[in-house]
């Protein structure tokens, strides 16, 4: 499964994509505000947005992209390992 996270800290990335890889999904990270932030996402299956860590306009600017490609999005306010974890195992979870 692919995912994409949006938010969260730089110094934990590393973490994040591991802790993806233990849930068996391949994790694409975007920590800072990036032009064209939609059409690097790609083909994700879900996005996981923490909302505590990015500006309301690269929260929009997803949630716009995620509605017109039909992906599924889950926002956590906080943004450690820990919240990734939940929401990568709401994503795998039949809904």
């Amino acid at each position: 499964m692919n995912v994409v996270l949006i938010g969260g800290m730089d110094r934990l990335e590393r973490h994040y994509i591991e802790e993806a890889e233990n849930c068996g999904v391949k994790l694409k990270v975007f920590s800072k505000s990036q032009t064209g932030l939609s059409s690097k996402i790609g083909s994700a299956e879900a996005l996981i947005l923490f909302t505590n860590k990015v500006s309301h306009r690269i929260r929009n600017e997803a949630l716009n992209m995620a509605k017109a490609r039909n992906i599924p999005v889950h926002m956590c306010h906080s943004c450690g390992i820990c919240s990734l974890r939940t929401c990568l195992l709401n994503c795998l979870s039949p809904q």
